[in-house]
């Protein structure tokens, strides 16, 4: 079997979804507490790293992605599937799990 090696730039989201680099978890409190690892949230801000080509409507036209790469999103909480390449975690998403864009 042979192998090979991932990177974002060779990952290319199909339809709808898009890949979305997660942004680091909170590591301590407003208070200054620190979190151990258990107890730490699960992060729902990312950064778009690649976009698929749109979903197909009812007559076969192809609908535009309302985000695009580079492009901070607030996230479901639970959704998508994440993957860790090169030590860097990500998650790829269908584009309704996506709730806002945020300045």
């Amino acid at each position: 079997m042979a192998t090979m090696s991932l990177n974002v730039s060779t990952v290319k989201p199909l339809g709808d979804r898009v890949f979305v680099k997660i942004s680091g978890k909170e590591e301590k409190t407003a208070g200054g507490i620190f979190l151990p690892d258990t107890a730490q949230e699960k992060p729902q801000i990312g950064e778009v790293s690649a976009i698929g080509a749109g979903k197909l409507d009812d007559n076969g036209v192809r609908q535009p992605l309302e985000v695009k790469v580079g492009d901070k999103v607030l996230y479901s909480k639970y959704a998508g599937n994440e993957l860790k390449i090169d030590g860097v975690e990500y998650v790829l998403l269908a584009e309704k799990d996506i709730l806002a864009i945020v300045s």
